[in-house]
């Protein structure tokens, strides 16, 4: 492999964290306000996903049930992406596109939130997911990259929508992936107060 083209890809993809830094850093700290007013109400927050979107979906519940970066009580996050007998099951029996908002319906209450991650914005099975959450009077984060798609046509004003400006899927990952990484810093902190520095 050339190495040139592995240099090009680290970096494609430091130039598009910094730009993306600056636009989406109000949009996370949102998300994180967001998330703790949940989380403090005892509510939960359930992610949603396709592919390598599946994998930052339940990467993001890992961290907040398990942990993060300390030690602390586990916090209430459900991947929608996981349960194959489900899926399979409604699949099958009604429709791919109805895997997660099924879901919703099952477990979302008013005032849980949707972190629906789509890369494209338009994912048939994700915006139904965001219109089940909407129609529960939850809240959304959306995780979207390109121009948002579908999805950020969908959200309200109280919902939150941290957009990644490029068109290459990989690029969005990558920015999707500090992103979260943010988000579950973010409520730490909020949730725990600053670590003491050692």
């Amino acid at each position: 492999m050339n190495t040139q083209r592995i240099l090009a890809h680290f970096q494609e993809s430091a130039e598009l964290k910094l730009k993306s830094a600056n636009l989406l850093a109000q949009p996370i700290s949102q998300a994180i306000e967001l998330m703790f007013n949940a989380l403090s109400n005892g509510n939960k927050i359930l992610s949603c996903g396709n592919g390598g979107s599946a994998g930052d979906s339940q990467h993001f519940a890992a961290e907040l049930v398990g942990r993060f970066e300390r030690e602390r009580f586990p916090l209430p996050a459900i991947a929608l992406t996981t349960d194959t007998s489900i899926i399979t099951a409604v699949g099958n029996d009604y429709s791919f596109n109805e895997i997660f908002s099924k879901q919703v319906q099952a477990f979302g209450q008013a005032g849980d939130i949707l972190l629906a991650i789509s890369t494209s914005g338009n994912s048939g099975n994700v915006l139904a997911a965001v219109e089940a959450a909407l129609e529960r009077e939850m809240r959304v984060v959306a995780l979207t990259g390109k121009d948002g798609g579908k999805i950020a046509q969908m959200l309200t004003d109280a919902d939150v929508h941290i957009n990644v400006p490029h068109s290459r899927t990989a690029r969005i990952q990558e920015v999707h992936l500090v992103a979260i990484h943010s988000i579950c810093d973010g409520l730490d902190v909020a949730l725990f107060g600053e670590e003491d520095a050692n």
